[in-house]
């Protein structure tokens, strides 16, 4: 068995390889035609930019995918240099009328990394974009097939019932080595490439383009190689949950919940949308968390949908507004983010072996009430000053651009924190980074379950031995045993009802439920029995 569990490893490794290495693979020969085409389909008729693509792309022949994406850009930015100089020219001559005909000339900058995207899409040529279910086979193929036999044997490894985190801190890989670090390293490249420079990755998208096609009609895109390999890492490591936790009812439900969640409510219902001409929309993900949905292009594109767009535009109010604080009143945010989440889902299958790296300290917990309510402000800010904007007509309110504060939030927050961070930093801070330091949701959601709820985590102190489990496991660095030791109710806003401290407890110390809010949340103080009337605390906690 181990002998399986170390060739699934190499498999594994042979199959990432060839994905990150087929970057480099191919090359691109965009002929006039096919510029002619796209130039027209984005209704570009500026001869200055044509003439400059021609002469630093068309003409230069087979490129790699560096130096297409070098020269595309390149001629963009000598478009919008000219017209700049022309701009100041007319300017300076007071010629109003010549100044503002050349704006609708440049070019976004913000656009440069899609036109250098969409033109290598049209001009690729080579072995992945004429094998691409050949390599699928060597990446995915070899991936899947890898971690499955790294995984599977664990049913017999693992030995007889329980959870077992044996050897969990001696490993490179899950105590912060040299593993950990360098799996952090190619997730933050990852996610810096896939969100700021996706034009290098286009040869991922000709992997998944007949999954894309058969599902949407679209060819793929960047996003839709992120939302397949989203599923397939979910897929994967909920089979090592199954595995772990196949004793317990509730893990393994609860990750066969945020599995379906996120491949049919968040990758198959929004592709097959866009092929019945509809607007793509996951139906589970909540404002503040989807943080475009009030943003003026999302708006327009539903209210020019007609019923199905009204209907997404309401659900989305009476999901934010009605649906999740009555259900967090009843069930804790648990039922949203261990439940239904994807960010919670990926947090609770590819992150589950880097939960107990999850900092403890106090002054962590201080950073986080800071961060994740100063990231709620501003995204409501944000959507205070855009819906302003929008049914006004006004640029800015109170000082604050439109464009840049909703700019700012989607690349800081949106980008960075949630992706870039939040995914890239499991390895060595933990599973929950972004859920429980950036998640503008998971702070509306923990105020409700902290201030409004019948959920709590209940402790019998009187059983507890001070191991220490629940607390070195606590995804959310709540330390949970100094709870369990004076007998208190853990009702915090951070806890995300795991359920994991629970599941670890040898001695069936801790309890989730559901109950009435009377004697949910216990005195912090240690109590001595000269104190108080024992007697009246315990028939008040009835």
């Amino acid at each position: 068995m181990k002998a399986i569990h170390h060739i699934g490893l190499i498999i594994f490794l042979i199959g990432l390889t060839i994905f990150t290495g087929s970057i480099f693979a191919g090359s691109f020969d965009l002929q006039k035609e096919e510029l002619n085409s796209f130039l027209e389909s984005k209704g570009i008729a500026n001869d200055f930019i044509i003439k400059e693509l021609n002469e630093d792309v068309v003409s230069k022949g087979p490129m790699g995918i560096f130096e297409f994406s070098s020269s595309v850009r390149g001629a963009l930015e000598k478009n919008n240099v000219h017209y700049d100089a022309l701009i100041a020219k007319y300017d300076a001559a007071k010629d109003w009328d010549n100044k503002g005909k050349q704006y609708q000339y440049r070019i976004n900058e913000k656009d440069f990394r899609a036109i250098s995207f969409s033109l290598a899409k049209k001009s690729a040529i080579g072995f992945v974009v004429e094998n691409k279910g050949l390599m699928w086979l060597l990446t995915f193929g070899l991936g899947i097939l890898g971690s499955l036999m790294f995984i599977a044997p664990q049913l017999q490894l693992l030995g007889r019932k329980g959870i077992k985190n044996n050897g969990i801190y001696h490993s490179a890989a899950t105590n912060r080595g040299w593993i950990a670090w360098l799996v952090l390293v190619y997730l933050v490249t990852f996610y810096i490439v896939l969100y700021f420079m996706a034009d290098y990755v286009v040869n991922w998208t000709f992997i998944v383009d007949p999954i894309s096609l058969f599902l949407s009609g679209n060819e793929a895109s960047q996003w839709f190689v992120y939302g397949f390999l989203y599923c397939v890492l979910m897929s994967v490591m909920a089979l090592r949950m199954y595995i772990k936790y196949r004793h317990n009812k509730y893990q393994v439900l609860r990750t066969t919940s945020v599995l379906f969640f996120q491949i049919v409510l968040a990758f198959l219902i929004p592709e097959i949308m866009t092929s019945l001409q509809m607007p793509a929309y996951d139906f589970k993900n909540a404002f503040p968390l989807d943080y475009d949905f009030f943003f003026s292009w999302n708006l327009d594109s539903l209210l020019d949908s007609g019923a199905i767009g009204l209907f997404i535009l309401v659900w989305g109010i009476v999901l934010t507004v009605i649906i999740v604080p009555v259900m967090v009143y009843f069930f804790g945010k648990r039922w949203y983010c261990s439940w239904v989440c994807g960010c919670g889902g990926l947090a609770e299958t590819l992150g589950d072996p880097y939960r107990q790296n999850s900092s403890k300290k106090l002054i962590s917990w201080k950073l986080e009430r800071w961060l994740i309510h100063s990231v709620l402000v501003f995204s409501l800010v944000m959507t205070i000053v855009t819906l302003y904007a929008y049914f006004t007509g006004a640029n800015s309110l109170l000082g604050i651009p439109a464009d840049w504060i909703k700019d700012a939030y989607s690349v800081l927050i949106g980008a960075w924190f949630a992706g870039v961070i939040g995914t890239g930093f499991y390895p060595i801070f933990g599973n929950r980074v972004w859920c429980r330091f950036g998640c503008p949701l998971a702070a509306y959601l923990g105020l409700v379950q902290r201030f409004k709820s019948r959920f709590r985590i209940t402790t019998n102190g009187g059983q507890c031995i001070s191991c220490g489990n629940c607390s070195t496991y606590c995804e959310q660095g709540i330390d949970v045993r100094a709870y369990a030791q004076k007998g208190e109710n853990i009702v915090r806003a951070s806890c995300v009802g795991c359920g994991i401290c629970s599941a670890v407890c040898p001695r069936g110390v801790l309890k989730l439920e559901n109950g009435p809010e009377t004697g949910r949340i216990n005195p912090t103080e240690v109590l001595l029995g000269n104190d108080v009337d024992l007697m009246d605390l315990l028939n008040k906690g009835k």
